[in-house]
């Protein structure tokens, strides 16, 4: 894979995790803190369309992060810094292992047995692990662009 190849990798790695970043910032502060105000009646199956439609938003968007990071191990494009793609593992790794340990089975519990205010707290203060490091992760690629642009870059004069 030449650079070209390389450089649509990093885009693809760009762009899935700023929109991720997006998303996970609108489910933070928006979405989550609503979840209150659905109404007991219709929570349960309020959240099991809630599992359905964002799993159809986020899982390719995931998916597409994972492999693009994945990929950028072999990949890089010249002027890539040095570590960005391990330290973007990492904190790819703590937010997979977050949703998996923390917010699936929270979700698994709102969807079984109804709203409850302690799941549905921790449930939304343990998604500030995944914010942050969302968040971590979308600097490093503002980072990195601005090393791949700079390095790019005519010289002025």
């Amino acid at each position: 894979m030449g650079e070209s190849g390389a450089m649509l990798v990093f885009f693809v790695h760009a762009v899935t995790t700023l929109l991720m970043t997006a998303v996970i910032w609108f489910v933070q502060i928006v979405h989550y803190p609503l979840f209150a105000e659905v109404g007991r009646a219709t929570f349960q199956r309020y959240e099991r369309a809630h599992q359905r439609r964002i799993a159809r938003l986020v899982i390719p968007l995931m998916l597409g992060e994972l492999f693009s990071s994945l990929l950028l191990f072999w990949v890089a494009p010249p002027g890539l810094p040095t570590g960005y793609a391990l330290s973007g593992l990492v904190l790819l790794a703590v937010i997979w292992l977050s949703t998996a340990i923390l917010q699936v089975p929270q979700h698994g519990r709102l969807a079984r047995r109804g709203f409850d205010t302690a799941v549905h707290t921790r449930l939304v203060s343990g998604n500030w692990l995944r914010t942050i490091a969302w968040t971590l992760r979308a600097l490093l690629v503002c980072v990195a662009l601005w090393a791949l642009v700079s390095d790019g870059a005519p010289a002025a004069g």
